[in-house]
């Protein structure tokens, strides 16, 4: 994402834009001749971010500035940390795999059930601001479904390695075939596992047995590890299961090393960071805003934020469920300042990825 700024090229002094002034990108503008200038002298193109222009009360220079690219800080950049993408065969012809894979039948059996390609999440990002997403499948029962999904996230993230940053799909009940599979998608280049479902994958997440192998994988290769997250009451939908905040916590204490992105705020689990022995357990703990929009009041950015510390919160759209752009809107809209607003649109994903 590229903005537009005013360098000065022989003269000292910047264009007096007044700070409400914005432009449309590419028109022509004209401000009132200066003395000795024709109509003609004092046209500017502008490319700037296609805003709806102010009318300019005063004389433009006869183009002593240079319009160039202001540097942006990685802060700056919008991260999505929850999408999802699927082959296009197997997003065509859904209905051949729903009775093969229990999480594949749970979550899109309705054929509303949104699944997008590559392309149609690049398309997205494009139109919604978004310079890069986490791409993900889905918390898989078929070893095969999960295998072709898993090398089509690392076909794409070849493709676009600009844009996209891959988490493989692993059930951890696999055994042996789960570290298999986690360790060749991460030499693969992806960078994490996820998104896990529990519930649906008949695996329990706090089970420390179950999880250590695959947690080799994980530490073995420096993998940032996503599941899906409950909440412990309120309304039902689909996939919510019982990977509840004590689920979560049991997880952790098993696994204090492992860095842990809660999906859908965690089923609530930060609330509890109020408790000192759980606020100290949360050190390698992200939570996601994934279908934030279905689940909770717009105030929960400026309450988890609170209670946790915005460093602690990522973006992320649950994509193609919602779109990103109604995220970053909320973030946008909350009492938290702008720095912290940065953060969460992007400056933790990106710190979270570099490391």
């Amino acid at each position: 994402m590229v903005r537009y700024g005013l360098r000065p090229t022989h003269h000292k002094r910047y264009l007096p834009v007044r700070p409400d002034t914005s432009f449309h990108r590419g028109r022509t503008y004209r401000g009132e001749p200066a003395e000795g200038q024709s109509s003609t002298d004092n046209r500017m193109t502008l490319h700037a971010a296609p805003l709806t222009p102010y009318p300019l009360p005063f004389t433009l220079y006869p183009l002593p500035y240079t319009l160039y690219p202001s540097p942006q800080p990685p802060s700056a950049m919008i991260i999505d940390f929850h999408t999802h993408i699927f082959p296009e065969w197997l997003r065509d012809q859904r209905e051949q795999y729903l009775a093969r894979d229990v999480t594949l039948g749970e979550l899109y059996a309705d054929p509303k059930a949104k699944m997008a390609t590559a392309e149609e999440l690049l398309r997205a990002m494009d139109e919604d601001g978004v310079d890069r997403s986490v791409v993900m499948g889905i918390g898989w029962t078929d070893q095969g479904l999960a295998r072709e999904a898993n090398d089509y996230i690392i076909e794409s993230v070849g493709r676009y390695s600009d844009r996209l940053t891959g988490f493989a799909g692993i059930n951890p009940a696999w055994g042996d075939n789960a570290v298999r599979e986690a360790d060749r998608c991460a030499r693969a280049g992806l960078r994490g596992i996820g998104e896990l479902h529990p519930d649906s994958q008949a695996f329990d997440l706090g089970h420390e047995p179950t999880m250590a192998p695959l947690m080799e994988v994980v530490r073995e290769h420096g993998l940032i590890l996503t599941t899906h997250s409950s909440e412990p009451v309120g309304h039902l939908y689909p996939g919510k299961g019982v990977t509840r905040p004590e689920v979560l916590w049991r997880f952790l204490q098993g696994f204090p090393d492992i860095t842990v992105v809660c999906a859908h705020w965690g089923g609530g689990l930060p609330f509890y960071a109020l408790m000192p022995e759980v606020g100290k357990a949360l050190g390698n703990v992200y939570f996601d805003t994934a279908a934030s929009p279905f689940l909770y009041e717009a105030r929960v950015f400026e309450v988890v934020a609170s209670l946790v510390g915005p460093g602690r919160v990522l973006l992320g759209s649950d994509f193609p469920l919602i779109r990103p752009a109604r995220l970053i809107g909320q973030v946008n809209e909350s009492a938290i300042t702008r720095a912290d607003k940065e953060s969460i649109t992007g400056g933790n994903a990106a710190r979270l990825l570099a490391d």
